[in-house]
């Protein structure tokens, strides 16, 4: 329910290629974040837009299955909000709506004016795939990674500087200390010697999002369930409620992006449909859909119910992130942009 574009440092480069392998749209991450990414396809009248497919660093995912038998295909790539610094991303002219969280869209066409209060406009790119079957996309950082092998490391090696548990050094040498870092993390979280990288960059990235508190408002997961979020503040000295953003377990879901500093945010969060995990004094309309209701009061004579929503200390920061466990509201972060 993003209100406005993210605020972005435009500083990744990027290499297609013809790829001669399974038919895809591959996204190759040669730089020490952890990426995420949004494609566009041209389907008709419409443009097919979906997102996220994360792609760690050193790594390599597949956005788009198949075929690209469409008439254009279209990108933009963020850095994870975990990673330390200003937000990085690569994009281009042409603007296409999407949400914060796990989406697939159809649109009319490109535009700024998003039909949904929940989604937000992003400028991608435009890929030249020049009507191959297979093509690969690759993101890199300047100065240069020698290979995926060192952007790898050096991802490991940010987001374990991140969560104050290695150097400040983002090179990719293989040092004893970074080694040390990452056997004390493994054994800290009981994460198994066994564990894929793509395991631990998820994990070094959900304890990185524990700390981190980029600009909006943020609620993680903390529990092994998926919950449901809602969230009722005023704007424009009018009452209102947004939900539902599902989060699945370990993951946060970036809910506002804009600064948040001297506004009141009310937090409900459910673990299955109507049972409560968060709520409080707070009073809000809700439905049991997608929803963006307008006002708070008389809930029952407009069709809606009324649910209890937790007032969430802000401390006048710009950045929050609520902590949802399975006791509740844990202790939240509140810091500046990342």
């Amino acid at each position: 329910m993003r209100r406005s574009s993210l605020a972005i440092t435009t500083c990744l480069a990027f290499v297609c290629v013809a790829h001669a392998a399974q038919a895809s749209l591959k996204l190759c991450n040669r730089t020490s974040m952890v990426l995420y990414a949004a494609t566009a396809a041209s389907a008709g009248s419409e443009i097919a837009v979906t997102g996220w497919t994360q792609v760690v660093p050193g790594a390599c995912s597949i956005a788009i299955k198949g075929d690209l038998a469409a008439s254009a295909y279209y990108l933009y790539a963020r850095s994870s909000s975990a990673t330390s610094g200003a937000p990085r991303a690569w994009g281009g002219n042409t603007e296409l709506c999407v949400k914060d969280t796990n989406f697939a869209l159809r649109l009319p066409g490109p535009t700024a004016n998003c039909p949904s209060p929940e989604m937000s406009a992003l400028g991608f790119a435009a890929l030249a795939t020049h009507h191959m079957r297979s093509w690969t996309t690759t993101f890199r950082e300047v100065p240069d990674f020698d290979s995926m092998k060192s952007a790898e490391r050096a991802g490991l090696k940010r987001l374990l500087r991140d969560i104050g548990a290695g150097t400040t050094a983002l090179d990719s040498s293989a040092g004893k200390t970074v080694d040390a870092a990452l056997t004390a993390f493994r054994k800290r979280i009981h994460l198994s010697d066994k564990a894929s990288t793509g395991d631990l960059f998820d994990a070094l990235e959900t304890e990185a999002m524990k700390t981190a508190a980029p600009i909006g408002y943020s609620v993680c997961n903390n529990t092994d369930k998926p919950i449901w979020v809602a969230l009722g503040q005023k704007k424009d000295n009018v009452w209102m409620a947004h939900g539902w953003w599902q989060v699945a377990p370990g993951a946060c879901a970036r809910t506002i992006a804009e600064s948040v500093a001297n506004r009141r945010i009310d937090l409900r969060v459910e673990k299955s449909k109507g049972v409560a995990l968060v709520s409080g004094r707070e009073k809000f309309c809700i439905t049991n859909i997608e929803f963006e209701i307008q006002g708070r009061q008389n809930c029952a004579a407009r069709g809606l119910a009324e649910a209890g929503f937790a007032e969430t200390n802000l401390k006048g920061s710009p950045g929050f992130a609520a902590h949802v466990t399975g006791n509740g509201l844990a202790s939240s972060t509140t810091g500046t942009s990342k």
